[in-house]
Protein backbone atom coordinates (compact mmCIF):
# COMPACT_ATOMS: atom_id res chain seq x y z
CA UNK A 1 0.00 0.00 0.00
CA UNK A 2 1.40 3.73 -0.87
CA UNK A 3 1.60 5.75 2.04
CA UNK A 4 3.19 9.34 2.79
CA UNK A 5 6.25 9.40 4.59
CA UNK A 6 6.94 11.89 8.03
CA UNK A 7 9.46 12.01 9.81
CA UNK A 8 10.21 13.37 13.53
CA UNK A 9 13.59 15.18 14.24
CA UNK A 10 15.04 17.58 15.82
CA UNK A 11 16.19 18.44 19.34
CA UNK A 12 16.43 15.70 21.98
CA UNK A 13 14.86 15.90 25.51
CA UNK A 14 12.01 18.21 23.34
CA UNK A 15 8.95 16.04 23.36
CA UNK A 16 9.53 13.33 20.60
CA UNK A 17 8.16 10.74 22.34
CA UNK A 18 5.17 12.16 23.23
CA UNK A 19 4.65 13.72 19.87
CA UNK A 20 4.95 10.00 18.59
CA UNK A 21 1.80 9.09 21.06
CA UNK A 22 -0.36 11.56 19.67
CA UNK A 23 -0.07 11.22 16.71
CA UNK A 24 -0.37 7.56 17.01
CA UNK A 25 -3.96 7.83 18.30
CA UNK A 26 -5.08 9.31 14.78
CA UNK A 27 -6.85 6.59 12.67
CA UNK A 28 -4.98 7.74 9.41
CA UNK A 29 -1.23 7.45 10.96
CA UNK A 30 1.18 4.63 11.89
CA UNK A 31 3.56 5.90 14.08
CA UNK A 32 5.35 3.21 16.27
CA UNK A 33 6.87 5.79 18.43
CA UNK A 34 10.42 5.04 18.65
CA UNK A 35 13.84 5.66 17.21
CA UNK A 36 14.04 4.22 14.14
CA UNK A 37 17.23 2.63 12.01
CA UNK A 38 15.63 3.50 8.56
CA UNK A 39 17.14 6.97 8.03
CA UNK A 40 21.35 5.83 8.92
CA UNK A 41 20.47 2.07 7.01
CA UNK A 42 19.66 4.70 3.96
CA UNK A 43 23.10 6.66 4.75
CA UNK A 44 24.85 3.18 5.03
CA UNK A 45 23.33 2.01 1.88
CA UNK A 46 24.55 5.05 0.04
CA UNK A 47 28.11 4.71 1.97
CA UNK A 48 28.47 1.19 0.58
CA UNK A 49 27.27 1.62 -2.89
CA UNK A 50 29.53 4.76 -3.25
CA UNK A 51 32.37 2.38 -2.51
CA UNK A 52 31.37 -1.09 -4.68
CA UNK A 53 33.30 -1.57 -7.58
CA UNK A 54 31.39 -3.20 -9.69
CA UNK A 55 28.63 -0.58 -9.55
CA UNK A 56 30.96 2.31 -10.06
CA UNK A 57 32.17 -0.01 -13.31
CA UNK A 58 28.59 0.07 -14.27
CA UNK A 59 28.17 4.12 -13.63
CA UNK A 60 31.41 4.52 -16.15
CA UNK A 61 29.27 2.47 -18.57
CA UNK A 62 25.56 3.76 -18.16
CA UNK A 63 24.84 6.11 -15.78
CA UNK A 64 21.73 6.41 -16.25
CA UNK A 65 20.61 2.96 -15.68
CA UNK A 66 22.84 1.93 -12.91
CA UNK A 67 21.56 5.54 -11.03
CA UNK A 68 18.25 4.28 -11.75
CA UNK A 69 19.23 0.82 -9.79
CA UNK A 70 20.45 2.58 -7.16
CA UNK A 71 17.32 4.93 -6.85
CA UNK A 72 14.99 2.29 -7.33
CA UNK A 73 16.18 -0.09 -4.48
CA UNK A 74 16.47 2.78 -2.18
CA UNK A 75 13.26 3.83 -3.03
CA UNK A 76 11.83 -0.06 -2.37
CA UNK A 77 13.59 -0.09 0.98
CA UNK A 78 12.18 3.25 1.89
CA UNK A 79 8.72 2.02 1.54
CA UNK A 80 9.18 -1.87 1.88
CA UNK A 81 10.23 -1.19 5.63
CA UNK A 82 6.59 -0.01 6.35
CA UNK A 83 4.74 -1.98 3.65
CA UNK A 84 2.37 -3.88 5.73
CA UNK A 85 1.34 -1.11 8.03
CA UNK A 86 -2.30 -0.46 5.99
CA UNK A 87 -2.94 3.27 6.60
CA UNK A 88 -2.02 6.42 4.35
CA UNK A 89 0.48 8.10 6.81
CA UNK A 90 3.39 6.77 7.79
CA UNK A 91 5.54 8.54 11.24
CA UNK A 92 9.33 7.61 11.20
CA UNK A 93 11.25 9.51 14.35
CA UNK A 94 15.19 9.54 13.63
CA UNK A 95 17.26 12.56 14.87
CA UNK A 96 19.07 11.92 11.42
CA UNK A 97 16.12 13.05 9.18
CA UNK A 98 16.87 16.94 9.83
CA UNK A 99 20.82 15.74 8.15
CA UNK A 100 19.12 13.87 5.44
CA UNK A 101 16.06 15.54 4.49
CA UNK A 102 17.07 16.15 0.70
CA UNK A 103 18.21 12.47 0.28
CA UNK A 104 14.58 11.55 2.01
CA UNK A 105 12.90 13.94 -0.59
CA UNK A 106 15.06 12.35 -3.41
CA UNK A 107 13.50 8.81 -2.12
CA UNK A 108 9.63 10.18 -1.08
CA UNK A 109 9.21 13.24 -2.85
CA UNK A 110 6.14 13.86 -1.01
CA UNK A 111 7.84 13.40 2.92
CA UNK A 112 7.81 16.00 5.25
CA UNK A 113 9.90 16.64 8.11
CA UNK A 114 8.38 17.79 12.08
CA UNK A 115 11.41 19.52 14.00
CA UNK A 116 10.81 18.93 17.85
CA UNK A 117 12.15 22.18 19.19
CA UNK A 118 12.49 23.16 22.87
CA UNK A 119 14.73 25.79 24.72
CA UNK A 120 18.03 24.88 25.22
CA UNK A 121 18.23 25.17 28.61
CA UNK A 122 15.94 23.15 29.67
CA UNK A 123 17.43 21.07 26.91
CA UNK A 124 20.47 20.60 28.23
CA UNK A 125 18.58 20.87 32.09
CA UNK A 126 16.80 17.09 31.47
CA UNK A 127 19.98 15.67 30.52
CA UNK A 128 21.62 17.07 33.63
CA UNK A 129 18.94 15.76 35.80
CA UNK A 130 18.90 12.26 34.57
CA UNK A 131 22.79 12.27 35.10
CA UNK A 132 22.14 13.59 38.74
CA UNK A 133 20.10 10.12 38.97
CA UNK A 134 22.58 8.18 37.57
CA UNK A 135 26.11 9.51 38.68
CA UNK A 136 27.65 5.87 38.35
CA UNK A 137 27.12 5.47 34.86
CA UNK A 138 29.00 6.92 32.24
CA UNK A 139 27.48 8.67 29.07
CA UNK A 140 28.45 7.06 25.75
CA UNK A 141 30.66 10.09 25.23
CA UNK A 142 32.32 9.50 28.06
CA UNK A 143 31.00 13.18 29.70
CA UNK A 144 30.95 11.90 33.53
CA UNK A 145 34.18 13.10 34.57
CA UNK A 146 33.74 16.61 33.38
CA UNK A 147 32.00 19.25 35.86
CA UNK A 148 28.63 20.55 35.21
CA UNK A 149 30.02 23.63 32.82
CA UNK A 150 32.44 21.36 31.21
CA UNK A 151 29.46 18.58 30.33
CA UNK A 152 27.12 21.49 28.66
CA UNK A 153 30.19 22.89 27.05
CA UNK A 154 30.87 19.44 25.64
CA UNK A 155 26.94 18.05 25.00
CA UNK A 156 26.57 21.37 22.98
CA UNK A 157 29.73 20.48 20.88
CA UNK A 158 28.85 20.33 17.05
CA UNK A 159 29.40 16.46 16.96
CA UNK A 160 27.86 16.35 20.26
CA UNK A 161 24.02 14.97 21.23
CA UNK A 162 23.15 18.88 21.35
CA UNK A 163 24.86 20.46 19.22
CA UNK A 164 24.61 18.25 16.17
CA UNK A 165 20.78 18.76 15.63
CA UNK A 166 21.61 22.57 16.65
CA UNK A 167 23.84 22.83 13.80
CA UNK A 168 21.52 20.80 10.74
CA UNK A 169 18.86 23.54 12.49
CA UNK A 170 21.47 26.19 11.69
CA UNK A 171 22.13 24.81 7.66
CA UNK A 172 18.22 25.08 7.17
CA UNK A 173 18.42 28.79 5.59
CA UNK A 174 21.11 27.08 2.99
CA UNK A 175 17.79 24.70 2.13
CA UNK A 176 16.01 25.47 -0.98
CA UNK A 177 12.57 27.20 -0.19
CA UNK A 178 10.86 24.22 -1.51
CA UNK A 179 12.72 21.70 1.26
CA UNK A 180 12.10 24.41 3.97
CA UNK A 181 8.22 23.96 3.03
CA UNK A 182 8.73 20.72 4.01
CA UNK A 183 9.65 21.62 7.67
CA UNK A 184 7.04 21.72 10.62
CA UNK A 185 8.66 23.56 13.49
CA UNK A 186 6.53 22.04 16.91
CA UNK A 187 8.19 23.94 20.41
CA UNK A 188 7.95 21.58 23.00
CA UNK A 189 6.16 24.49 25.16
CA UNK A 190 3.56 24.99 23.18
CA UNK A 191 2.51 21.63 22.94
CA UNK A 192 2.58 21.32 26.64
CA UNK A 193 0.94 24.58 26.77
CA UNK A 194 -2.06 23.58 24.49
CA UNK A 195 -2.06 20.24 22.94
CA UNK A 196 -5.53 19.99 21.35
CA UNK A 197 -4.53 23.73 19.02
CA UNK A 198 -1.07 22.33 18.36
CA UNK A 199 -1.84 18.89 16.94
CA UNK A 200 -5.38 20.45 15.14
CA UNK A 201 -3.20 22.47 13.27
CA UNK A 202 -0.39 19.50 12.49
CA UNK A 203 -2.89 17.30 11.49
CA UNK A 204 -3.92 19.98 9.02
CA UNK A 205 -0.77 20.92 8.08
CA UNK A 206 0.29 17.20 7.34
CA UNK A 207 -3.09 17.04 5.15
CA UNK A 208 -5.01 14.75 7.38
CA UNK A 209 -9.06 14.52 8.66
CA UNK A 210 -9.30 16.50 11.72
CA UNK A 211 -9.21 14.52 14.65
CA UNK A 212 -9.42 15.54 18.63
CA UNK A 213 -6.76 13.81 20.59
CA UNK A 214 -7.19 12.96 24.15
CA UNK A 215 -4.28 14.51 26.34
CA UNK A 216 -5.43 12.34 29.19
CA UNK A 217 -5.71 9.12 27.75
CA UNK A 218 -2.39 8.43 25.87
CA UNK A 219 -1.71 4.99 24.16
CA UNK A 220 1.17 3.32 25.76
CA UNK A 221 3.87 1.96 22.72
CA UNK A 222 6.81 -0.35 22.82
CA UNK A 223 9.40 0.48 25.65
CA UNK A 224 12.28 2.45 23.75
CA UNK A 225 15.69 1.21 24.51
CA UNK A 226 17.46 3.51 27.31
CA UNK A 227 20.26 1.70 28.25
CA UNK A 228 21.95 1.74 25.07
CA UNK A 229 21.70 5.91 26.04
CA UNK A 230 23.22 4.96 29.71
CA UNK A 231 20.09 5.66 30.53
CA UNK A 232 20.95 9.32 30.23
CA UNK A 233 18.28 10.18 27.56
CA UNK A 234 15.36 8.37 28.49
CA UNK A 235 11.69 7.94 26.52
CA UNK A 236 9.81 7.41 28.94
CA UNK A 237 5.83 7.33 28.12
CA UNK A 238 3.13 8.54 29.92
CA UNK A 239 -0.56 7.87 30.22
CA UNK A 240 -1.38 11.47 29.93
CA UNK A 241 0.45 15.05 29.27
CA UNK A 242 1.91 16.42 32.38
CA UNK A 243 3.83 19.56 32.01
CA UNK A 244 6.83 19.00 33.67
CA UNK A 245 8.52 21.84 36.23
CA UNK A 246 11.69 23.76 35.02
CA UNK A 247 14.98 22.73 35.36
CA UNK A 248 16.94 25.39 37.29
CA UNK A 249 20.13 26.02 35.09
CA UNK A 250 23.39 27.83 36.56
CA UNK A 251 23.34 31.26 35.53
CA UNK A 252 27.02 30.65 34.09
CA UNK A 253 25.78 27.95 32.03
CA UNK A 254 22.42 29.60 30.63
CA UNK A 255 24.05 32.81 29.74
CA UNK A 256 26.91 30.48 28.24
CA UNK A 257 24.12 28.84 26.25
CA UNK A 258 22.14 31.74 25.18
CA UNK A 259 25.17 33.58 23.93
CA UNK A 260 26.60 30.79 21.84
CA UNK A 261 23.16 29.85 20.52
CA UNK A 262 22.07 33.38 20.24
CA UNK A 263 20.92 32.43 16.38
CA UNK A 264 18.75 29.99 17.60
CA UNK A 265 16.91 31.86 20.41
CA UNK A 266 16.40 34.69 17.70
CA UNK A 267 15.19 32.17 15.15
CA UNK A 268 12.62 29.93 17.66
CA UNK A 269 12.35 32.16 20.98
CA UNK A 270 12.79 35.89 20.02
CA UNK A 271 12.14 38.01 23.18
CA UNK A 272 12.98 35.00 25.54
CA UNK A 273 14.19 35.41 29.39
CA UNK A 274 15.34 32.93 31.73
CA UNK A 275 13.00 32.50 34.41
CA UNK A 276 14.35 32.49 37.93
CA UNK A 277 15.51 29.94 39.12
CA UNK A 278 12.97 26.75 40.43
CA UNK A 279 13.24 23.26 41.41
CA UNK A 280 13.72 20.81 38.90
CA UNK A 281 13.13 16.73 38.25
Amino acid sequence: MSFNFVGITGLPRAGSTLLGQLLAQHPEVHCEGNSSPLCSTLQGIRRQISHEPFFLSQLDGGFDTAYGHLESAMQGFLRGWYRDVGKPVVVDKSRAWLNSVETLLALAPEAKLIVCLRELGQVYGSVEARHQKTPLLDFVDQLADLDRFGRADALFAKERTIGAPLAALQAIDDLPLEVRQRLYFLRFEDLMANPAACMSHLFAWLGIAPFAIDPENLPIGAPESDSHYRMKYMHRQSARISTPRPHEIPARIQARIELACAWYYERYYPGFTAAAPSAHQ
